[in-house]
């Protein structure tokens, strides 16, 4: 062979076998860093910043469901970095979409589930969670709160067919009024009843009227103002608003138990809830009978219980009491006024406010209501001056000594000082 054609082949040779060695190194680099990829736990760039920068609850997990990074907001969820997912529905979704497989995994799944929100008693909350496969031994879980959007969605569903099915009665009685006084024109004794039933009637209009509002209010999603609340205010509040029902069913209602509780919220929506409670105790005891309402404090919680000796509740309607317009008694409902809204009410309100409404109840023997409710310590309201402390004067002349045989004047005592108050 001619010199040139052997070197043609040495170069070939030698480009194929330094191609070979290339492709094998190659195969190795990359097989080191697949290995590396699945073992490492390593969070890619940038990923933090993105989880920093989110308003909703998003963490970072690995293959034993420890959290290594997580958004400000999910410390709600008690998703905090260092910790574990608290929850098995949340570890079998994160399971879900991790496999070694890629080809044969999902690289993203959304479940929704149910997830407590903060500590007991606080309802747990409807969320919406996404997976998504970040490397084999990471993936994201972002969690969307959808409760306040599936609460209006359902008021919204329940909204037309209640509603139209409760005004119907009063507006068909005030109707039916109306021409009967037109009728009676010349009877003006019976204008006069009829004029009274349509008094009634428009009362019991507005007042449901009234009570819807106060339910879609709650039901809204827009955030109620928050603030430090006294509980003795609250029930002090509720019961100056229903003491003249009391007097006028021959009811007495006792108020008992602890002082100087504060829970945070809105004063005005959670005497309401109160209040709602009392005239239901009023409503349902008998004359002559006595209602209950009791405050303590336990675990950080407040519980605000309202107790009657009315007639109970069946067994069978207590899950079903706090629905919207349900009455275990219609035919007492009506009696009453009732709208089958104020437990309702009373249940919106207090979940509002990051809280529940217990029930106990036995035909018969009474029924007790418990608001519990998240405990805060006492504002400091500082060092306030004492009422009546006034700054030091110069002592006054004692008066003279009235003369042997005159009268001594006499002072009159403030009533508040009788009440054991600073004058």
């Amino acid at each position: 062979m001619h010199t040139t054609q052997l070197a043609l082949l040495a170069l070939l040779a030698g480009i194929l076998i330094g191609g070979s060695i290339s492709a094998v190194v190659v195969a190795a680099m990359r097989a080191r860093e697949r290995a590396q990829a699945e073992t490492s736990v390593e969070i890619p760039d940038g990923v933090r910043g993105v989880l920093h920068g989110m308003d909703d609850p998003a963490v970072v997990v690995d293959t034993s469901f420890t959290v290594l990074a997580a958004s400000a907001a999910a410390r709600a969820f008690e998703l905090a970095e260092g910790g574990t997912l608290p929850s098995d529905e949340l570890r079998t979704l994160a399971r879900r979409v991790r496999t070694s497989d890629s080809a044969a995994a999902e690289t993203t799944a959304t479940r929704t589930m149910r997830l407590r929100r903060g500590a007991p008693p606080a309802e747990p909350r409807l969320v919406a969670v996404r997976a998504t496969r970040i490397s084999p031994r990471l993936t994201l879980l972002v969690l969307r709160d959808v409760t306040e959007r599936e609460r209006v969605e359902e008021m919204r569903r329940d909204f037309v067919a209640n509603t139209s099915h409760e005004l119907k009665t009063p507006v068909g009685a005030v109707s039916l009024l109306a021409e009967a006084i037109e009728s009676a024109a010349d009877d003006p004794p019976q204008v006069r009843i009829f004029a009274a039933r349509l008094q009634a009637e428009a009362s019991r209009l507005a007042l449901l009227t009234s009570r819807i509002m106060n339910l879609s209010r709650l039901q809204a999603s827009d955030e109620m103002p928050q603030q430090d609340v006294s509980v003795d205010e609250i029930v002090a509040s509720a019961l100056d608003a229903h003491a003249i029902q009391a007097a006028s069913a021959g009811v007495e209602v006792i108020r008992g138990g602890g002082r100087g509780l504060y829970v945070r919220g809105d004063a005005q929506v959670l005497s309401e809830a109160v209040g709602n409670l009392i005239a239901n105790a009023i409503a349902y005891s008998p004359p002559g009978s006595s209602v209950g309402v009791g405050v303590k404090a336990a675990d950080r919680v407040v519980e605000i219980a309202v107790t009657d000796r009315g007639i109970g509740i069946a067994e069978g309607d207590q899950d079903r009491i706090f629905e919207r317009f349900y009455r275990a008694d219609p035919a007492r409902a009506r009696r009453t006024g009732g709208s089958g809204l104020g437990l309702s009410i009373v249940k919106h309100a207090v979940q509002r406010h990051g809280g529940e409404v217990r029930l106990w109840s036995r035909p018969g023997r009474g029924s007790t209501f418990t608001i519990r409710l998240p405990q805060i310590d006492a504002p400091d309201i500082g060092r306030l001056p004492k009422r009546g402390r006034k700054k030091k004067r110069p002592a006054a002349t004692p008066p003279a000594v009235p003369p042997p045989g005159e009268p001594r004047a006499t002072t009159t005592t403030p009533a508040s000082a009788g009440n054991g108050e600073l004058a």
